[in-house]
């Protein structure tokens, strides 16, 4: 319908009027099926949790995988998704489940090439190759597995629909159709999902809300380090990660991945700082490396898993604190291990780093820097600090060098058992304090420095 202010015949204006045309539906009040009742009387319905054999994925999922659950896995083209959910598929089935493995991007001969490589070739893991919804489901109402995993999700089309896998009807279609089955057969499923360039997941919008639990599995290129995280769970929380190292041989836990982000040097050497980063809820060391050498032309500025416009700050806060001049000299940070650490609580660590490479002084290899660096060049308190600090001691680090809170709310230092904690208000105090650890400087100024012993 559309609006007409001129008569097509007579050509007069506002002549016309509707004399037809859809009129809306009227909805009548239909029966219901149960009334309502206070919500505290509602009995809760269990939900059972499966371990998926997997530690690491069992900690993002919550504990497991939920009966009847749908998992949706999303991440780039060769990050690794496969590998993972085969490995997922293997240890269902050496565990006494029958698992199906129903793949619509490779043939079941590459899959089988893979499950051999890394030792997923399991008798009760099931593989289909099939691009048609009607035969997934066949398979599924055949086999009745304890477990299915569908690599992926834009492959399977709907015959019944005219239009290419893929598609957004398709996947809605696809999608729905699997999740009414999960839940009628309390199928606990894992989908693999495509993601497009800017690392959403391809697809419509609603694929995301049909899924129970999404995750993402992320990894920088070059780095062997993958990186597993919740961004949807409607079973546990979102803010854990887990960790995988692959290789040649599959994809295998890393259940302690601090080495991974810290170099092993046999001296101390200048421009290098440690600091502790949180990942979700869990605390991880990395290591910052600094270089500030003679520019040839143009003073370049290179940062490889930091934020650039940190390191600018920072630059420019360290000038006029201490005095360090790079304006003329090129400018080289990165973390070691492929880390992305771009929370400001690394700065403590990248300033530190910076100063180390300036003067040539290499920092004790026990400390850790944790804390961010305002533009007044003031030290602030980051989140998680107690966590941060026993995971150093855990790993045996010595000294902490912390933000001071003076204010009248102030909320003390933790004392950790083996770490001796120095806080410093500013970040000239904390270049002063290293300075000395370093035997490099002996000037401390005590109103900025207090030193906390953890025994």
């Amino acid at each position: 319908m559309q609006w007409v202010g001129r008569c097509g015949e007579c050509s007069a204006w506002g002549t016309l009027e509707q004399t037809g045309g859809e009129q809306p539906a009227r909805i009548r009040p239909g029966a219901v099926t149960a009334p309502a009742r206070p919500i505290s009387q509602i009995p809760a319905a269990p939900s059972t949790t499966r371990s998926t054999g997997v530690a690491e994925l069992d900690r993002v999922l919550g504990g497991g995988v939920v009966a009847g659950s749908v998992v949706l896995l999303a991440g780039e083209p060769g990050v690794g998704k496969s590998t993972l959910l085969l490995e997922v598929a293997a240890e269902a089935a050496r565990r006494g489940a029958t698992t199906l493995y129903v793949t619509g991007e490779e043939s079941v001969a590459q899959v089988r090439l893979r499950a051999q490589r890394t030792g997923a070739l399991v008798d009760s893991l099931l593989l289909a190759g099939e691009v048609e919804l009607s035969a997934v489901l066949s398979h599924i109402e055949s086999v009745r597995p304890d477990l299915l995993v569908v690599d992926s999700v834009q492959t399977v089309g709907c015959a019944e629909l005219d239009s290419t896998p893929g598609g957004v009807s398709q996947v809605r279609a696809v999608t729905s159709a699997l999740v009414g089955v999960a839940k009628r057969l309390a199928l606990p499923t894992l989908l693999v999902g495509h993601v497009t360039k800017d690392g959403s997941i391809a697809g419509p919008r609603s694929l995301e809300h049909l899924v129970d639990v999404v995750l993402h599995f992320e990894g920088e290129q070059g780095s062997r380090l993958r990186v597993l995280r919740a961004v949807k769970n409607r079973f546990g929380p979102v803010d854990e990660i887990g960790c995988f190292d692959i290789g040649d041989d599959g994809i295998v836990e890393v259940t302690d991945p601090t080495g991974l982000f810290v170099s092993r040097h046999p001296q101390p050497v200048a421009g290098t700082c440690v600091t502790v980063t949180l990942e979700g809820r869990r605390p991880l060391l990395a290591e910052v490396q600094a270089l500030v050498a003679a520019s040839a032309g143009q003073p370049r500025r290179s940062v490889s898993g930091l934020d650039a416009a940190r390191l600018a700050m920072l630059l420019a806060v360290l000038q006029r604190s201490v005095g360090l001049q790079c304006s003329t000299r090129d400018v080289y940070a990165a973390t070691v291990g492929g880390a992305s650490l771009r929370s400001p609580a690394a700065d403590l660590a990248v300033a530190l780093a910076l100063v180390s490479a300036d003067a040539g002084v290499a920092l004790p290899r026990q400390l850790v820097a944790i804390g961010e660096v305002g533009l007044a060049g003031e030290l602030r308190r980051v989140p998680g600090i107690k966590q941060r600090l026993a995971e150093a001691a855990r790993l045996g680090f010595g000294y902490a060098v912390v933000p001071s809170d003076r204010g009248q709310a102030a909320v003390p230092v933790p004392e950790v058992d083996g770490l001796t904690v120095l806080e410093c208000a500013d970040i000239a105090a904390a270049v002063r304090a290293f300075g000395s650890l370093a035997g490099a400087r002996r000037e401390q100024p005590q109103q900025a420095l207090h030193v906390v012993s953890g025994g």
